[in-house]
């Protein structure tokens, strides 16, 4: 489930409110996904697990003022991806939507044929990380009918021994499910909650923080992912190893080689991520809790592109992390 706690997992020494206490949200993202799910004689529609949501690339460049609009959402292509106005999105199809084969195969051979990435010949003092998250935090009305789904930006640069660090955060355009939820936000906030007039972003220093090593045993591995915990919770750890570290091109072929190893892994194929790039995509359906988990990989080097959690109901909210930036740095900012 993501909320405070996957917050913090994923900004880790960024997050300005890590120490702070928090309460438990009114509902749950579970029950907060419900409702969209059931029909009026009381059962769950049948949800679409390999449909997933994509922000074309051209939309990131929207212009300033530009309101969230709901259309249509017809089927797109991976070749093609859909056009989202504002904040709405448009669900795309995976290159393998139904009958995907295991990833395992096709994960070790890309694992067998990774090439360098930019910053694999650098080393420097800092790790430098541009994030973007749609979808975490989700704020409920009181009645539980209209959501907002906040979008954050951040620069994060961290000292490979985690004693000092920065970071830059933006507060970005939200999302929203419906075209009543925005209506009903934008009463309630009086004025959009988008790019206009919010403060201009500074540079915060970080506090120092332990950050071992990355191992390099394949078993030391296996166990910082947690794969004794199941797909999802390996999916989840990925994303913050990629979040925290810049990993170099042996490890990355190791944890390719650890993931072709968890059951329930899907080969999806070419996929479009919200920043516009190409890249190759896996899936963990977790029907227990009508979930499914993205992991986008770069098809030369790869590199973690994007992670996405998908509540599989036909309400249009999800987090969805890209990384559009890693490497190395002689200083902050």
């Amino acid at each position: 489930m993501f909320g405070v706690e996957r917050t913090r997992t994923l900004l880790g020494p960024a997050d300005p409110a890590r120490n702070a206490a928090v309460a438990p949200p009114p509902v749950s993202a579970h029950e907060l996904m419900a409702p969209a799910g059931e029909t009026k004689g009381g059962g769950r529609r049948p949800v679409r697990p390999t449909r997933r949501l994509v922000l074309a690339a051209g939309t990131l460049a929207v212009a300033v003022g530009a309101v969230a609009v709901l259309q249509p959402f017809d089927r797109a292509t991976p070749d093609a991806p859909a056009v989202a106005l504002g904040s709405v999105l448009v669900p795309v199809a995976y290159e393998f939507e139904s009958n995907a084969s295991a990833a395992g195969p096709q994960l070790r051979a890309l694992a067998g044929r990774l090439v360098d990435a930019e910053y694999d010949k650098q080393d420097r003092r800092y790790m430098y990380h541009h994030t973007k998250i749609w979808g975490d935090p989700v704020e409920t009305s009181a009645d539980g009918r209209h959501h907002i789904a906040y979008v954050g930006e951040w620069k994060v640069w961290q000292a490979v021994d985690g004693a000092d660090g920065a970071q830059v955060s933006t507060q970005l355009e939200p999302q929203y499910p419906d075209q009543a939820s925005r209506d009903y936000w934008q009463r309630e906030l009086k004025k959009p909650r988008a790019v206009v007039g919010t403060p201009a972003p500074t540079l915060v220093p970080l506090p120092a923080e332990e950050l071992p090593p990355l191992p390099v045993d394949r078993s030391e591995l296996r166990d910082l992912l947690k794969v004794e915990h199941g797909a999802g919770a390996v999916t989840k750890e990925v994303s913050t190893v990629y979040g925290r570290y810049v990993v170099p091109r042996q490890t990355r072929a190791e944890v390719l080689r650890v993931l072709a190893d968890i059951p329930g892994l899907r080969w999806r194929g070419q996929v479009t991520d919200r920043a516009g790039r190409r890249g190759v995509a896996v899936t963990y359906d977790d029907r227990e809790h009508d979930q499914q988990n993205l992991l986008i990989f770069d098809p030369k080097t790869g590199e973690l592109l994007a992670h996405e959690l998908l509540t599989l109901a036909p309400m249009r909210l999800s987090t969805y992390q890209v990384f559009l930036d890693t490497g190395w740095s002689d200083r902050v900012g």
